[in-house]
């Protein structure tokens, strides 16, 4: 059986071992996890079902997935520990789809699914590429049915069936942005909306209340049981998961934190010790950090992180150890611009921007904007007394907080009026 050269055939990755950027195992893969998508783009592979050593299936992000090979999964960053609930909207390849008898136009008996092909598309996603379709096994006694492999639409309707309105909806939610999504959202009955939002992926809400007001934030939060909040506010960006936890009963915030990994519960209560309109407030823990003995290689490799959003992207900043906010000294930042103008061995060291002063915690929300103004900048570090970087600080968080309070249901309100 020979798919297309860079496909991989899931069967051929299931029990692989899931190795962390140290070597070390800390899984084995047990599925792979799509979702569908609209206009007839392939199935999106969200990510894998990896399960521990203690046997309980987690959910690791595709993202996370640094390489595959015949031999094992390299992946970055922490694991999620939380065991593995599958969302309305996805479906596992294995348990789900294997097996499964379609009939293809043309054929006259139906086939089996006998296996599918996932591949990393030119964006960096995953998709479903391709699925080997087993005939019906012929008279003969151990006849193994002759196996054909087929581009993945050529299987009319093996994915989902979108009958259901939820369903149709969600897949169209996929090739949207966050803003539409949270339009949609807005216009949405309270009991609509909250049969979305449970069927919704985490990080497709997380990105959707980011861009809903306040008030209507902390009501979808607050309806959510307490697991499922701590998921979608790790995915939202710390800055903003603190603003709407600061919204929220004091006892159902705590509740919430204590259930969220600990790294991205610490970032949040780090940034809810600022008042939320001073640059300690506004700023994100999670900046792009380099040591002064990084190539430009090393740093444009960092940037192209499609986790990392575009105006974080434009700077980044050179520290002594430690790298992880509170940094050690922190040396200067470099622009990216700056950065595609130099030869990739070139050390980030010798075109640092020193000119630029950095910002303090405490800089009210009047200083920080002036401060943009003045530099003309997109992306700006926040330092502390010991000159230790903090995190940093990017424009659309500050037009945030100079916007009138309610700047996004007045938005909200009129696109409805405008007939959009």
């Amino acid at each position: 059986m020979v798919g297309s050269s860079s496909a991989i055939f899931v069967s051929r990755i299931l029990n692989l071992p899931v190795l962390d950027s140290g070597g070390d195992q800390v899984g084995k893969v047990r599925d792979v996890v799509v979702q569908n998508r609209a206009n007839q783009r392939a199935p999106r592979v969200k990510g894998l079902v990896v399960e521990l050593f203690a046997r309980r299936r987690v959910f690791l992000p595709i993202v996370r997935v640094h390489s595959i090979d015949a031999q094992q999964v390299i992946i970055a960053g922490v694991v999620n520990t939380r065991r593995f609930e599958r969302r309305e909207q996805e479906r596992l390849i294995v348990d789900d789809l294997f097996d499964t008898r379609v009939n293809r136009p043309g054929q006259a008996a139906p086939e089996t699914i006998y296996d599918i092909a996932i591949q990393q598309e030119r964006s960096h996603e995953w998709v479903v590429a391709e699925v080997a379709l087993k005939a019906t096994a012929g008279r003969r006694p151990f006849s193994r049915g002759h196996v054909t492999i087929v581009d993945w639409n050529e299987v009319p309707n093996f994915f989902i069936a979108a009958t259901q309105d939820t369903e149709q909806l969600l897949a169209r939610f996929a090739d949207m942005r966050p803003a539409d999504v949270a339009k949609e959202l807005h216009d949405m009955t309270p009991a609509r909306r909250a049969a979305v939002v449970a069927a919704l992926d985490d990080e497709v809400l997380a990105e959707a209340l980011e861009e809903l007001p306040e008030s209507e934030q902390v009501a979808v939060i607050a309806a959510m049981d307490t697991e499922r909040a701590a998921d979608v506010l790790e995915e939202m960006d710390p800055d903003d998961a603190a603003d709407l936890i600061a919204e929220l009963e004091p006892a159902m915030a705590e509740t919430i934190l204590e259930r969220m990994e600990p790294e991205e519960a610490e970032d949040v209560r780090t940034l809810l010790t600022y008042d939320a309109a001073t640059a300690g407030g506004l700023m994100s823990p999670e900046p792009v950090i380099l040591p002064p003995d990084a190539t430009v290689a090393d740093a444009l490799a960092l940037i192209r992180n499609p986790e990392i959003t575009p105006a974080m992207a434009a700077m980044a900043y050179v520290c002594r150890a430690p790298l992880d906010t509170p940094t050690g000294r922190y040396l200067g930042g470099v622009h990216y611009q700056r950065l595609l103008r130099e030869p990739p061995s070139t050390l980030v060291a010798q075109v640092i921007d020193n000119t630029i002063t950095p910002l303090q915690p405490d800089y009210n929300i009047v200083q920080v904007s002036r401060y943009f103004a003045t530099y003309d900048l997109v992306c700006a570090p926040v330092v502390d007394a010991q000159n230790r970087l903090l995190g940093a600080v990017t424009v659309d968080d500050v037009l945030d907080h100079i916007l009138p309070a309610d700047w996004r249901g007045v938005q909200l309100r009129e696109e409805v009026s405008d007939g959009r």
